[in-house]
This record gives C-alpha cells, sequence and structure tokens, in this order.
C-alpha cells in the first residue's frame, strides 16, 4: 500500500462564496494567473502544486454526505507560507490593500509570523524561521 503521508499534495480547492472577488485578489495579491478557468472555478499554479477556487454552489458532490462550511462560521484552517522577511512582506501586503489579522509576532516555536484572510475568509499565514 501506497503511504499517502510520503506524497505531495497536488491541489488543493477552495470553496468560495463570490469567486470574481476571490479571483482578483488572489491576482493582485499573489500575483496568479489562472491555468484553467471556466463559470464556477478558477485554478492556479502555486509552487509545486495546484490552488483550484471553485464557487461553494458546486462543492456539495465533492463533499458529500458533509456540508460546506461557510466563510461566516470562523476560520477553516491556515494555509502558510515560507518568507524570508515577515515584516518586508507584510509592508507589500498593505501596500496592496490586505488588512493583517495579527501579526508580525514572533512565536514561541522560533517562528515570526503574521495572517490575514482572502475575501471567502481562508486564512493565510505568511512564517520567517528566527531561531
Amino acid at each position: 500500500m501506497i503511504s499517502l503521508g510520503s506524497m505531495n499534495v497536488d491541489v488543493i480547492t477552495l470553496f468560495v462564496e463570490d469567486l470574481q472577488n476571490v479571483k482578483a485578489f488572489y491576482k493582485e495579491v499573489f500575483g496568479f494567473q489562472a491555468v484553467y478557468e471556466d463559470e464556477v472555478s478558477s485554478v492556479y499554479n502555486f509552487g509545486n502544486m495546484s490552488m483550484n477556487l471553485l464557487d461553494i454552489s458546486e462543492s456539495h458532490e465533492l463533499v458529500e454526505p458533509r456540508t460546506e462550511a461557510t466563510s461566516d462560521v470562523g476560520s477553516r484552517f491556515l494555509l502558510t507560507i515560507r518568507v524570508d522577511n515577515v515584516d518586508t512582506v507584510c509592508e507589500e501586503l498593505a501596500k496592496r490593500g490586505v488588512d493583517l489579522l495579527n501579526g508580525p509576532i514572533n512565536r514561541p516555536w522560533g517562528v515570526r509570523t503574521a495572517a490575514f484572510t482572502d475575501p471567502a475568509g481562508h486564512a493565510w499565514e505568511i512564517a520567517e524561521q528566527i531561531s
């Protein structure tokens, strides 16, 4: 049997309520250009994986019999990007109109972090190793 823990994550699908608004955010903040788009999704290459923004109206069949959580219930997960300098990235995010949830802050586990959300409520963290 294949050990799933030894494999790379290939695609992360994020359910979004306002696809056009979230697409604009990802283009501005991350500099993404779609590698695939249709009326209900937009896919971007992100490092060694792909990020699929999917209109939440199309998500049920992917997770049934469970239900989709909406952004008004709180953060659903946190995606972390390692950076060389959190403070510099925070300055760039501010120029792009991104409000931070928290940070920059030095964490007890030796990492400096800051967090923000996309328009659909997905939480992102930038992290710099400091020790």
